[in-house]
């Protein structure tokens, strides 16, 4: 499971902690996260999105530099960040 630590504010570059061995999540700005592998390697990113009063978080593969596959749409942030395993 992926879980995001309490410092989540836009201009945080530290990664989050997510599994020992999965990917961790970057905060590049509120509600968009960059998804990285353990040699910090970007796999893609995950974004809320919000809808009413509620929200849910896209995930976006990246392929190659220029390639973006969408993954699906999730109502938890670490649904989405399991795409990325």
């Amino acid at each position: 499971m992926i879980t995001l630590s309490a410092d989540t504010r836009p201009n945080s570059a530290r990664p989050t902690p997510a599994h020992r061995h999965g990917p961790s999540l970057v905060s590049v700005r509120d509600g968009l996260w960059r998804v990285v592998d353990r040699s910090g390697a970007v796999l893609g990113h995950i974004e809320r999105e919000g809808h009413g009063d509620t929200e849910r978080y896209l995930a976006r593969r990246l392929l190659a530099s220029s390639r973006r596959i969408e993954m699906g749409a999730f109502w938890r942030i670490d649904d989405a960040a399991d795409c990325f395993r």
